[in-house]
């Protein structure tokens, strides 16, 4: 490794909270003298001691050979601002509040030597806003780390816009030595994460807005079908509302009320009640001594004695191996399942000039090989909803039954984290590669949003959206541009295609 990332000796970690103590243990087990500072002495001293206490665990279990060398480079300082001689780097993880940060940065610049990097590991503020009081605000670079900061690999390293050119290149080789996976974002709101994820959890409002189904259904789909870790609403109950309402807004606010990015006005009335989430103890669910409590799904009806007909293929192969009588057309006796990409079950139905009575709609996203979708719309026959419910829990899958809506809910909440990461990347915020990293690493989703997108196909994904967009009006539904060329060119999402620098070389 050459230049200053190379050099990197030693660093001060400002702020001694679970984001400083993960950044001391992180940069300290990679070979770094590490300063700490805070505020209050005290506090320092309780962050050495719980930093030594996790090394000794991390030697214990055989993943780290000498910790009493990585204690030896813990060092305590006096204050934040002690004269900082020999030190190469200033992490600052304190509050997050702009003025409280530049207030910090003001002081450690009359302190530091020229030649020291200020980084700020905030997570929501302007990296630019913040350096645009110092003298000399190239040396300032965004570093926001993940907690726990050990365990989450990934790193956002975000130049403001007076950055010197050659810090974010070599902040990404100094995130690299130390063990982590950096990403470079733009100083944008939210930068690269928190923005990717307003995806799925502004549509996972909107979706309950709708009041198309509860907040567990949506998790349940969002969990079987997508394959994600924690349902939207899981998600939002484990953050805690308070946090992710006030990102919601701002992420919004920031992009000057883009209506892709909306918040839903459900959640400033549940914040104002308390509803925060596992915290506090209620939230979209309700936790028992830390337990989250689910109501069960309700039980499945028995398999029908009437026939079924879809014009779905693979869903009809499905059927028939459960044990129920497919038909070839739409008899009188039978109950009809029409297959949803991008529309509702009444669209699809008259579409197709099925009789809509006995006519319910399912997802086909998933191949019918996980949890199975089912719409209802308010002019279906009730014994022939039974009918098709058992139809489709005779498959051996779970089955949800929702209300019918402009496009079936795992097909939404797709469509809307891979249409934000599309504006993402044609916005040129970050690279695709950075993107799907970046999601992947700091959102636990199985796989980047283009790639994904590529997977499931860029045209469906479009279709979806145009679908959403023709049924319901919303601007929050317009497709990116970097979508719209992909599928014409046929070019997969991933892929930045020729660029006008291209024709330069």
């Amino acid at each position: 490794m050459t230049g200053w990332a190379g050099k990197v000796g030693r660093i001060r970690v400002i702020g001694t909270g679970v984001m400083g103590r993960g950044i001391v243990q992180l940069a300290a087990t990679a070979g770094v003298t590490v300063e700490l500072a805070d505020v209050r002495r005290e506090a320092v001293d309780d962050a050495i001691a719980y930093v030594g206490a996790m090394v000794d665990k991390l030697a214990a279990k055989g993943k780290l050979d000498d910790p009493q060398t990585v204690k030896a480079r813990l060092v305590a300082v006096a204050a934040p601002d002690a004269p900082a001689d020999g030190v190469d780097l200033v992490v600052e993880a304190v509050r997050e509040d702009l003025e409280t940060k530049r207030a910090l940065f003001a002081g450690l610049e009359r302190v530091c030597p020229q030649e020291t990097v200020f980084a700020t590991n905030t997570s929501s503020l302007s990296v630019t806003e913040i350096a645009a009081g110092l003298a000399e605000p190239g040396r300032v670079v965004g570093l926001h780390f993940f907690n726990p900061v050990p365990l989450m690999r990934l790193v956002e390293v975000v130049p403001g816009a007076r950055t010197h050119d050659w810090l974010p290149g070599q902040a990404l080789e100094l995130v690299r030595s130390w063990g982590h996976e950096p990403v470079l974002a733009k100083d944008a709101p939210g930068f690269l994460v928190n923005h990717a994820g307003r995806g799925l959890n502004t549509e996972a409002l909107q979706i309950l807005a709708e009041a198309l189904a509860e907040p567990a259904d949506v998790d349940r789909v969002a969990r079987d079908v997508l394959g994600l870790k924690l349902g939207p609403f899981e998600l939002l109950d484990l953050t805690g509302l308070d946090v992710s309402h006030a990102v919601l807004e701002s992420i919004w606010s920031g992009f000057h009320g883009d209506p892709r990015l909306r918040p839903s006005w459900l959640t400033r009335p549940r914040v104002a009640a308390g509803l925060f989430g596992r915290k506090n103890g209620e939230g979209f669910y309700s936790y028992v001594d830390g337990k989250q409590q689910v109501t069960e799904e309700p039980a499945a009806p028995p398999k029908p004695s009437s026939p079924v007909f879809t014009a779905d293929e693979h869903l009809a192969r499905a059927l028939s191996a459960a044990g129920v009588q497919v038909v070839s057309d739409a008899y009188p006796d039978a109950v009809l399942l029409v297959p949803l990409y991008g529309e509702s079950t009444v669209d699809a139905a008259a579409r197709a000039g099925l009789p809509l009575d006995r006519v319910a709609g399912v997802d086909p996203l998933g191949g019918y090989e996980r949890r199975l979708t089912m719409s209802v719309h308010p002019g279906l026959d009730p014994a022939a909803g039974r009918a098709a419910w058992g139809a489709l829990a005779a498959t051996g899958h779970p089955v949800t039954v929702v209300r019918d809506g402009p496009a079936p809910i795992a097909q939404r909440l797709l469509a809307s984290i891979v249409n934000t990461a599309c504006f993402i990347a044609g916005q040129h915020l970050a690279t695709p590669a950075d993107i799907d990293t970046a999601v992947r690493l700091g959102l636990g989703y199985p796989r980047g949003p283009l790639a994904w997108g590529d997977l499931v196909g860029g045209d469906v994904v479009l279709r979806i959206l145009r679908g959403l967009a023709a049924a319901t009006g919303d601007p929050r539904y317009r497709p990116s541009p970097w979508l719209t060329e992909r599928v014409a060119l046929g070019l997969p999402l991933t892929t930045t295609g020729t660029t006008p620098a291209n024709l330069l070389s």
